[in-house]
């Protein structure tokens, strides 16, 4: 069956998206998806018993940054900066901006605490964003003036909570604008249940780009074109996959930004090889790299790595709701989030999550 942009879309009661993350990170509720047929409701914490010993577990661990900035133009015009991505150099960003007439090359912007930024003209590999450079290291300025990102359909101004809590407890490498969402249930606690059960762990790397709020504008799916956005996956996460394929044991992304990156990683391994679907061991082995992703993820995808996902709940004709449908069905998803609202789950980066396992 061909989708439409149109059949994704569903009604979702405003006081459903949640404004702030549940109280206890591991309390927030859990719908358990064993099919259309087959919703059950559970606490998050009830994770610990829908995996086995021989599951590995992989988390994406990028962090989040403080990626806002304001500053001004010589004019005295306002400018809003959003930095997407750092480098070439430490001291250089590509970034949005959101200003009523857009700073040509040369252009110095003073930021609130009165450093100035270049604009060093229009970034060729992404024509919405621009070039900066700032006069010392971009994620020193962040850290002392950034304000966090927190997503658009969030009411407030970032609060001290956010800073804590719209940011996984193992984040480790800085540069992402959202938050791997799915990994913010995750506490010490858990881990410990986890680890004592023999849970297997292993860790990627995306850069959540400001793309995954990019909505889809064509209800031909076809002609909609991701966003680029880093990612990694180093030898020791590979080998684990391989250990568990192995062994019988399912590979659990927690979130799409962690299924994106193994998914890519096994498009790369199997165009390598020649092969198409599920990879088979000796080709698990070279999942190992660093790359950019653009994977857009619809229903009749072939899933070549990942066994299940720990997802929360997705915008309406949102391209992570189309990847979740691939994943786990069409009609599972749509009964699973009728079950979602009926229930009052609660939606997006602060609500409930899903655990869902592939289409067979």
């Amino acid at each position: 069956m061909t989708y439409q942009l149109s059949d994704f879309d569903f009604e979702l009661p405003e006081e459903l998206i949640a404004q702030a993350p549940a109280e206890v990170r591991s309390q927030s509720r859990l719908l358990d998806v064993h099919g259309e047929q087959d919703l059950r409701n559970r606490r998050f914490t009830d994770l610990v018993d829908l995996l086995n010993p021989q599951d590995l577990l992989v988390f994406n661990n990028s962090k989040v940054i403080a990626a806002r900035l304001f500053a001004k133009k010589p004019s005295g015009g306002r400018v809003e900066i959003l930095v997407e991505r750092i480098g070439p150099a430490p001291n250089q960003a590509s970034a949005l901006l959101r200003v009523s007439r857009k700073p040509a090359a040369g252009m110095r912007l003073q930021l609130e605490n009165h450093e100035d930024v270049t604009c060093l003209g229009r970034d060729p590999a992404h024509d919405d964003r621009f070039q900066l450079e700032f006069s010392r290291p971009v994620l020193d300025v962040l850290d002392e003036c950034g304000q966090l990102p927190l997503p658009p359909y969030i009411g407030h101004a970032p609060t001290k909570d956010d800073l804590l809590r719209y940011q996984t407890v193992y984040a480790q490498h800085p540069g992402s604008v959202a938050a791997p969402t799915a990994g913010l249930h995750f506490d010490e606690a858990l881990f410990a249940a986890l680890q004592a059960k023999g849970i297997q762990r292993a860790e990627v790397t995306l850069h959540v780009g400001s793309g995954t709020f990019a909505p889809v504008r064509d209800n031909d799916l076809s002609k909609h074109r991701m966003h680029h956005e880093w990612c990694s996956l180093n030898e020791e996460t590979a080998q684990k996959i391989l250990k568990t394929k192995a062994q019988g044991g399912r590979v659990v992304a927690v979130g799409t930004t962690s299924l994106r990156t193994l998914e890519s990683a096994g498009q790369r391994a199997s165009g390598a090889a020649g092969l198409k679907g599920t990879l088979g061991i000796a080709t698990l082995a070279s999942l190992a790299g660093q790359w950019e992703t653009n994977l857009f993820i619809t229903p009749g995808y072939q899933f070549k790595v990942v066994d299940a996902l720990v997802t929360n709940f997705h915008l309406p004709k949102s391209t992570l709701l189309m990847l979740v449908s691939a994943f786990a069905g069409y009609p599972t998803i749509r009964k699973a989030y009728n079950h979602a609202i009926a229930n009052r789950y609660r939606f997006f980066s602060y609500g409930d999550a899903m655990f869902l396992r592939r289409l067979p």
